[in-house]
């Protein structure tokens, strides 16, 4: 059976999997139930310093947009940071950290922008016994506005003062939590990196509006008539999230940060891409709020079997994939393939009959019968209609072989060679 115990960054835990710092781990109770359901760590709601109190609203705090099937494809969440006192908060954390040594528990903090208010948490926070902190550079909304969260995690400048001042006046491992709201998220992975950061963590919330109620025409979820933009989380975000992580791990300037995972993790499968773009764990948030704690039993069995059939370590899963992302200027356009339709699979549906004719390259005939093949001579294998196949495995790409004539250029096909350096190449200055 494959072994999951995880050692990221000195943090050691039964397995990868943490619940990310949100609503479900804002108090003792919830966290000591995840724990119970088999979490391996958790990283705590964020604290704020004592001052002026956070006030939460009291109406509705998230928005969600559902798939055909009312499945939660994404939230967007309005709410703030922890409005428990301070003191509960750290009391409480010290209690489960007693009770649970064996699990990891990291603390998120955001704290004004000067050097003693960090400096004046990161003691308290480090007589609970807790094993790391979480810096949230990546709230987009309501703290935003006060200086603090994605303001801070906007400007690589800050992230890096801030994170030297953490590294400064505490022994806890660090965690730089990232906002995905920015244009080249691997300059504030590397300002996370001068400044001396264990780690980052990605992706935080997306910044959004998911939906407007046309009645009350003001955007959900609706306050007293009025609506606000929010962070949004879930499945639909982690497209974003995957590029994001597989950017920082094959940056030169971030190459060996390790990089906790976070954005529309609900299934084995999703633990496992992002770990082989690199990520040295996972953190989940949505699918907990979605299907209750007891979801981390089937990501953790899940993960076990797929090691088990590929007969790997986790170790070697970490980073598999990232040799394999480049730039779209270095793909071979000398590979050739074409859509095949199985005939014994198909059900005359002719979804990609539509889709083809109206919207791609009119590949697809129908015959009699509602027969539907591929006319190869028009296929530009853009695999739409494999996408939108409602039948897994009824349509597959063939590749073609070396020397085989493509009907629609009526070309044999090349070896693939060098793709870098091939005259057909826009951005290769040589030729093969």
């Amino acid at each position: 059976m494959a072994d999951l115990r995880s050692n990221f960054i000195g943090i050691k835990s039964p397995n990868p999997f943490w619940l990310a710092s949100a609503p479900p781990t804002d108090k003792e109770v919830n966290v000591r139930r995840a724990f119970q359901a088999g979490w391996g760590g958790v990283v705590w709601k964020t604290l704020g310093s004592e001052g002026p109190p956070v006030v939460n609203v009291n109406g509705p705090r998230y928005g969600v947009v559902y798939g055909a099937d009312r499945r939660v494809l994404g939230i967007n969440n309005i709410e703030l940071i922890t409005d428990r006192p301070l003191e509960v908060n750290l009391r409480e954390i010290k209690s489960v950290k007693r009770d649970y040594p064996d699990r990891a528990l990291v603390i998120s903090l955001m704290v004004p922008c000067d050097e003693e208010s960090w400096k004046a948490i990161l003691k308290q926070v480090e007589d609970t016994g807790a094993d790391g902190v979480e810096l949230n550079f990546g709230c987009p909304h309501g703290m935003a506005e006060r200086g603090m969260g994605s303001a801070v995690g906007q400007v690589p400048e800050y992230i890096e003062m801030v994170t030297r001042w953490v590294k400064q006046h505490s022994r806890m491992p660090c965690i730089v939590k990232l906002t995905p709201n920015i244009t080249d998220v691997r300059k504030p992975a590397e300002a996370a990196k001068r400044g001396g950061a264990d780690a980052v963590s990605l992706i935080n919330t997306v910044n959004s509006i998911t939906s407007v109620d046309l009645d009350l025409f003001s955007p959900q979820p609706t306050i007293d008539g009025k609506g606000s933009h929010g962070g949004y989380c879930g499945p639909a975000v982690k497209p974003i999230a995957l590029n994001m992580v597989a950017e920082i791990a094959r940056n030169p300037a971030t190459h060996g940060l390790p990089i906790s995972g976070i954005g529309g993790i609900t299934t084995w499968r999703d633990a496992a891409e992002f770990m082989a773009l690199g990520a040295g764990n996972v953190q989940v948030c949505t699918a907990a709020m979605t299907y209750g704690f007891k979801v981390v039993q089937e990501i953790i069995s899940g993960l076990r079997d797929y090691l088990d059939d590929k007969d790997i370590a986790m170790s070697e899963l970490i980073g598999r994939a990232v040799p394999n992302v480049t730039d779209w200027q270095y793909l071979n356009l000398n590979y050739t393939t074409k859509a095949v339709i199985n005939q014994d699979a198909c059900i005359k549906c002719g979804r990609c009959y539509a889709t083809c004719e109206d919207t791609s390259h009119q590949a697809i005939e129908m015959g009699p019968g509602r027969v539907f093949s591929v006319k190869e001579e028009e296929c530009v294998a853009c695999n739409l209609c494999l996408d939108v196949c409602p039948v897994e495995n009824c349509i597959s790409m063939r590749e073609l072989a070396i020397g085989e004539v493509d009907a629609r250029t009526g070309r044999a096909v090349k070896p693939y060679g060098n793709w870098t350096t091939h005259p057909n190449n826009p951005m290769s200055q040589t030729a093969e």
